[in-house]
């Protein structure tokens, strides 16, 4: 296996994600490992760690599988210096798009949070009382 390499066990322990999970983000398309072994293991690159990482941070944000493989594409398009203009265009907006839905849902949890923690230092208050 070249030193470049990693399988599949590798890789879920670096991303925090399952080997099912990253099973089924294959399946999806929405990560394709970039090699196989001589015995048909998945092999990934940081650049497929990367592209996973992208996914477990858009899927608590409820992100669907189209818009992460969308928003994937049009990071890919960014980061490509022979796309077309078109390309870029329809890429950073749909990013800027991404970036809202983003930082709303961040507020939302952040609301979430907040109230599970009053529920929980409400809870500690009772629970320490005889």
């Amino acid at each position: 296996m070249p030193n470049d390499h990693m399988q599949i066990g590798q890789v879920a322990e670096r991303t925090e994600l399952s080997i099912k999970t990253i099973r089924h983000y294959d399946e999806v398309g929405l990560v394709t490992p970039s090699a196989r072994s001589t015995g048909g293991f998945r092999l990934y690159t940081e650049s497929d760690i990367s592209r996973l990482l992208v996914i477990r941070r858009m899927k608590p944000l409820g992100f669907t599988l189209e818009e992460m493989k969308k928003l994937l594409d049009s990071l890919e398009i960014l980061a490509d210096d022979a796309s077309d203009a078109s390309s870029r265009t329809a890429a950073t907006e749909f990013i800027a798009d991404c970036h809202t839905r983003a930082e709303d849902s961040c507020q939302h949890l952040r609301m979430q949070l907040e109230y599970a923690e009053e529920l929980t230092a409400l809870l500690a208050d009772h629970a320490r009382r005889p």
